[in-house]
């Protein structure tokens, strides 16, 4: 039985972010990957936003490792030539009866630690985006975008420049607690057991399955998954605005169909949102009728025919239907009792942004 001192399960960006912290601290890590890429499942399929950190519960745990990510991430994306943009964001109200909801979002988002939210009537709004119709808006000049690929790439190249091993084609099938550590049995072209003082499980939308086969480990610590799938559909021709646009949040804090863009500037619209029970990437392109009408609230101007299908993501979500938002857990020895294993549950939006915070908070719960 090979000895490793730290395994991390998972190389989506959270995994590759805790690897990296890991090996920087000295330790051997070695990175899992069940896929034959790295950060090909949900990191893959975001919107690749630099969130501000403005919709979570102020104390909560996605506002404050949101709040310190963003920055954390601006500067490690200057640091190491990641393509990167912080273009901005406007957060409007199509109608007089939604500037209420502006008015609590920048109140929450104050609480929240971000004061830097602007806000602008609806002629201040269209002379920054004349495309645009609102009743109000906020600007968000923090939010921005990031090439989430190239942001994974300079994680690994920064944690393997420590000495952290990335192992593809590898899913860990099963775990169990022992004196000596966690042993995990690993599957793959080449089966092998392996003996980790240290773990931390960053396997996504497997998470929570992942850890109810570590034995030993109370199944009263592990939530039950649910899944969030949400598809994408990208603008044909060029886009009219510079600047990521939401609607005001709507009910449950349900944020709507939003427009965001890539750093060569093309447009995509989404995500949708519906619940399901098995996991699939296609699109239905018969979603894209009800994007219309909420886009032109808006932007009246959309063309007919203009949304093209583009990708689908689904989230890791601990909550279910009709509940009320889970929040990100890090559980560490101190909730669970099992020395030297961290479980990453329910990390969706805003996950990416977060992802240099929560390594750092991994790293103060396995100290």
């Amino acid at each position: 039985m090979e000895r490793v001192h730290s395994i991390v399960i998972g190389a989506g960006v959270v995994g590759l972010a805790v690897a990296r912290t890991l090996a920087r601290s000295g330790r051997e890590v070695v990175i899992l990957e069940a896929e034959e890429r790295f950060g090909s499942v949900t990191s893959a399929r975001n919107s690749e936003v630099i969130h501000a950190g403005l919709y979570y519960p102020p104390g909560s745990a996605r506002a404050r490792l949101c709040v310190r990510g963003k920055a954390l991430l601006y500067d490690f994306c200057a640091r190491h030539q990641v393509g990167h943009r912080r273009c901005g964001k406007l957060i409007v109200a199509a109608s007089a009866d939604e500037l209420p909801a502006l008015r609590t979002l920048q109140a929450q988002a104050a609480a929240c630690g971000v004061h830097d939210l602007q806000w602008l009537d609806a002629a201040a709004a269209r002379a920054l985006e004349p495309a645009l119709q609102c009743e109000g808006a906020l600007l968000s000049p923090s939010t921005g975008i990031v090439d989430s690929h190239a942001l994974m790439r300079a994680l690994l190249g920064d944690a393997e420049s420590h000495g952290a091993m990335l192992a593809l084609r590898s899913p860990v099938l099963r775990g169990e607690l022992s004196a000596d550590g966690l042993v995990l049995e690993v599957g793959g072209e080449t089966p092998t057991t392996l003996l980790a003082r240290e773990v931390v499980n960053s396997a996504g939308l497997q998470a929570p399955a992942l850890a109810r086969a570590f034995a030993g480990l109370d199944g009263h610590h592990v939530p039950r998954a649910h899944f969030a799938k949400g598809c994408y559909f990208t603008l044909a021709g060029r886009s009219p605005f510079s600047r990521l646009v939401y609607p005001a949040p709507g009910a449950a804090g349900h944020l709507g169909v939003h427009l965001t863009l890539d750093l060569g500037g093309q447009a995509r619209f989404g995500p949708s949102f519906r619940w399901v029970d098995q996991i699939n990437y296609t699109v239905d392109e018969a979603e894209a009728e009800g994007f219309y009408a909420a886009v032109r609230r808006y932007w009246p101007a959309l063309p007919d025919g203009a949304l093209r299908p583009g990708y689908a993501g689904v989230r890791p979500k601990i909550s279910g239907p009709g509940e009320p938002a889970a929040d990100f857990r890090l559980d560490g020895p101190a909730r669970h009792g099992v020395p030297g294993l961290v479980n990453l549950f329910g990390i969706e939006s805003p996950g990416l942004t977060s992802a240099l915070a929560i390594a750092d908070e991994v790293m103060s719960l396995l100290a």
